[in-house]
């Protein structure tokens, strides 16, 4: 699955749009992590609590994201961004979203199928 934010890939033809997909997950910060970031604040810094949990939430939303797509029959998704709002006091939903499309390489291009895992595949957290 080539997941990229512009709306073309270069190599590749769209030969069907299938319309918009998304990945949409909430999270809210423990007790125990807002103390934790309290501390990490009071002494400056990056408050790594929320980075990972901002961190998880993402990936969350874009696994969700890619899976919507592939339901679809996409093999791609073009234009994909974030959008992130607080819903609730200490509650935030993210939300990932794009066009799921069917993509072939362009004969000549230098594209192949197996380009999958290519330049303009978006990174994955191992975990």
């Amino acid at each position: 699955m080539l997941v990229v934010t512009t709306n073309d890939i270069p190599g590749y033809r769209i030969v069907r749009h299938l319309g918009l997909v998304r990945g949409l997950t909430v999270r809210s910060r423990s007790v125990v992590g807002n103390i934790g970031a309290a501390i990490q604040i009071f002494f400056g810094g990056n408050i790594s609590v929320y980075t990972k949990l901002a961190e998880h939430t993402r990936q969350e939303a874009f696994d969700l994201l890619v899976e919507h797509a592939q339901s679809m029959g996409a093999n791609a998704v073009i234009a994909m961004r974030y959008d992130a709002n607080e819903i609730a006091a200490a509650v935030t939903e993210v939300l990932a979203y794009g066009s799921a499309v069917v993509i072939e390489p362009i004969a000549g291009a230098g594209a192949t199928s197996s380009d999958a895992g290519g330049p303009w595949t978006a990174p994955r957290t191992v975990r």
